[in-house]
This record gives structure tokens, sequence and C-alpha cells, in this order.
């Protein structure tokens, strides 16, 4: 079951990165991977509200995890691409760009899995103050 499950959930995640990245591209045309960005980005934020959500959710099943966080939320984001992506921009000697790229996925990562973290328990703790009785 989680063989299918995460190469289905796999296969709605690459084909949503190809959608942003060809819709990046009609807006902006730039050396400057802008879609690859956009994806690496959302998905940190997605996956650390997931990760959080789903710490939470004991009876949650394991193979529902397993498909959405590495099958949807995987092939969504890519580190490979962004690997080539820095490499390409080294070799048009586009070197402050490529470090551009580097910080802003790096960091950005960082910042938007906490962000996802952050939303999550905005989100539990609002739940909590409906529930109490004033």
């Amino acid at each position: 079951m989680n063989f299918w499950a995460v190469g289905l959930f796999g296969s709605v995640g690459a084909i949503l990165r190809f959608l942003i990245e060809r819709w990046t591209a009609a807006w902006w045309s730039s050396p400057f991977p802008w879609g690859t960005l956009l994806i690496n980005l959302l998905g940190c934020l997605v996956l650390g509200w997931f990760s959080t959500w789903t710490y939470s959710r004991s009876n949650l099943p394991a193979w529902l995890r397993l498909s959405i966080g590495t099958g949807l939320i995987g092939s969504f984001t890519t580190f490979s691409t962004f690997s080539v992506e820095t490499i390409t921009l080294l070799q048009a000697q586009l070197l402050e760009m490529a470090l551009l790229y580097v910080l802003l996925s790096m960091a950005g990562g960082i910042v938007f899995s906490w962000l996802g973290y952050q939303i999550y328990r905005r989100q539990s703790h609002r739940k909590i103050r409906r529930v109490r009785p004033l």
C-alpha cells in the first residue's frame, strides 16, 4: 500500500511542480530560477505545517503521512534542480546571482519551515480558545 500511495501522491507533486515552473517562466524571464525558489520555499512552508499537524494526529495512518510528506511534498520540492540551476548560474559567470540563490534557498527554506510550524501553532491555539467557555 505505501509504495503505490507514495507513487500516486508523488505524481501529483511532480505535476504541480511542473505547472508552477511553467507559470513562473511565463511571467518572469530571467536567468534567476524564480520558479524553483518559489516551489522549494512553498514546500518548506507546507512541510513545516504538515509535520507539526501530523504530530498532533496520532490516529492519522502512517501510509497517509508518508504519502503526503515524502510523496507529494517531497516530489514537489527539488534539491537536484536547485543544485543544477546553481551550477548553471556559476557557469554563466553570474556569481552574485548564484550566491543570492543559494542564500535565499537555504535561509529561506529554514525560515519558511519555521513559519509553517508557527502557522499550525497559531491555528491550534485559536481552536483551544474557541472551545474554552468564557
